[in-house]
């Protein structure tokens, strides 16, 4: 099942903007915007960057939702999970999932049943600026990959979920196809991106973000796996954000709201697993961490 996990974010971290024209390939895979398209989705992007750019801090709950039609009944998803966004501006983040649960049937009523399984756990890691580390809680393993100097500081920002922290408009279109779509609901805004690297395409085959209107915040975001298809491969991730806390911590509490999730070390029974960005991991030690077609976009996104 396709995840948002660090993976995906490594590979998007390691596709530098310089890259884009080198590796593109295909088509656009939707036709061509008319002019009054093409400045309204300027219009979209340039408000967006400015509230995303104007973040400092955040700290969001999030559900998410996994479909895969062959795991579990259509419109009921295969499993449901929910955990924590946090960020600080430039190159501070952590991404958390604190409950996971997975489809298991239905009741005698026909209500689908979820249950947790042993030692599924979901995903769980950090960046401090200069490493990207990995919390695998079910295998007690913890991978550490070192960032080149130029990924770290505000580079970094175009890696990690690019569409909710520090969003770059240039770099976004550089990156992916990108258009408004219609929405059902007048309040929400959505947007569709699809990745014209290579490598992104191998993570997911198109996400649709919907942005809230009055403020251009994300609201949900839909991530389709590399293989979608309505029928043969029905597999998509759909989150969605709450408790939304932007710039909430002043500049003096800072390094306290850093601290309080960014840990100095994992625990000393976990395996370590050492490399740096773009190479292959060394082998577990003991050792403590130093500090296409014509598009057929799914229309799944509702206000």
């Amino acid at each position: 099942m396709m995840r948002l996990a660090l993976a995906s974010w490594l590979v998007i971290l390691g596709s530098l903007a310089g890259s884009a024209q080198q590796n593109q390939l295909g088509q656009q895979p939707f036709p061509a915007l008319s002019p009054e398209a093409k400045a309204q989705l300027q219009q979209v992007l340039k408000r967006w960057e400015q509230q995303s750019q104007s973040m400092k801090t955040l700290e969001c709950q999030f559900n998410r939702w996994s479909y895969d039609n062959f795991a579990a009944p259509t419109n009921v998803p295969a499993s449901k999970a929910a955990g924590i966004i946090k960020y600080a501006s430039p190159d501070k983040g952590l991404f958390k999932t604190d409950q996971l649960v997975f489809f298991g049937g239905l009741d005698p009523q026909g209500q689908p049943i979820f249950k947790p399984q042993t030692n599924q756990y979901g995903e769980y890691w950090i960046c401090n600026g200069t490493q990207l580390i990995a919390f695998d809680r079910s295998k007690q393993e913890c991978t550490i990959q070192e960032l080149p100097e130029n990924m770290r500081g505000k580079n970094i920002v175009n890696g990690p979920l690019p569409f909710v922290f520090n969003l770059n408009a240039q770099q976004i279109q550089e990156r992916y196809w990108v258009r408004q779509v219609a929405s059902n609901d007048p309040n929400i805004i959505v947007v569709e991106a699809w990745p014209k690297l290579q490598e992104l395409r191998a993570q997911y085959k198109l996400v649709q973000i919907a942005l809230e209107k009055a403020t251009y915040q994300p609201h949900a975001l839909l991530m389709y796996a590399p293989n979608y298809h309505p029928q043969n491969a029905p597999k998509w991730d759909h989150y969605e954000f709450k408790e939304i806390k932007r710039n909430a911590v002043a500049a003096s509490f800072q390094q306290k709201f850093l601290g309080n999730f960014i840990p100095n070390a994992p625990p000393k029974n976990w395996k370590i697993i050492r490399s740096r960005l773009g190479q292959q991991p060394a082998p577990p030690n003991q050792q403590q961490p130093t500090a296409p077609q014509q598009a057929q976009a799914p229309n799944r996104v509702q206000g």
